[in-house]
């Protein structure tokens, strides 16, 4: 029978124990990343595009890893943080800012005003949409490897218009 003195002395060695596999555990932890949800983040084709998104972003020669994020229906890539994405950000009216088709998903392209090296794709065509804000160095490749994410969202019909799809250009015109 083991003396009440012995008692504590093992409990306090158990919780020595666990706090040598715990701490070392944490240690390797980072902070999540700091975000704000976009107003219909809630909506469940966001949830739908949250658990489709890619471990890995950007350029195929170093490509950024995914981050924890603290806020719904976002994510991150890149330490530092290469990659930002938010689903359910407001879908954009016909616009005249360059769009782009990557992959099945149409993109407006707008540039941050205060910082020549962001850029900032909304979905065009979606509803939510999604918006993601890349570094000059992450640049559109990440957009490739978020377009099977982000086709979960529904399409609702509007698409990126080319000079052929005008009234009057040769490729509407019959010969």
């Amino acid at each position: 029978m083991s003396s009440p003195t012995r008692r504590p002395r093992r409990r306090l060695l158990r919780l020595l124990a666990a706090g040598a596999v715990i701490v070392p555990a944490l240690a390797g932890c980072t902070a999540a990343v700091p975000m704000t949800s976009a107003a219909d983040s809630n909506d469940p084709a966001c949830a739908q595009v949250t658990v489709h998104l890619p471990e890995l972003v950007g350029p195929e020669s170093a490509p950024y890893e995914r981050r924890e994020t603290d806020a719904q229906a976002t994510g991150a890539w890149g330490s530092p943080t290469q990659v930002l994405l938010r689903c359910g950000v407001e879908a954009p009216a016909v616009s005249d800012l360059p769009c782009y088709p990557v992959s099945g998903v149409d993109w407006l392209a707008d540039q941050d005003p205060d910082d020549p090296d962001t850029f900032v794709f909304t979905t065009y065509g979606r509803t939510p949409a999604v918006q993601v804000i890349v570094t000059a160095e992450a640049g559109s490749s990440a957009l490739f490897d978020l377009a099977d994410a982000v086709g979960y969202l529904p399409n609702d019909g509007r698409a990126c218009v080319g000079v052929d799809d005008l009234p009057g250009s040769d490729a509407t015109t019959a010969p």
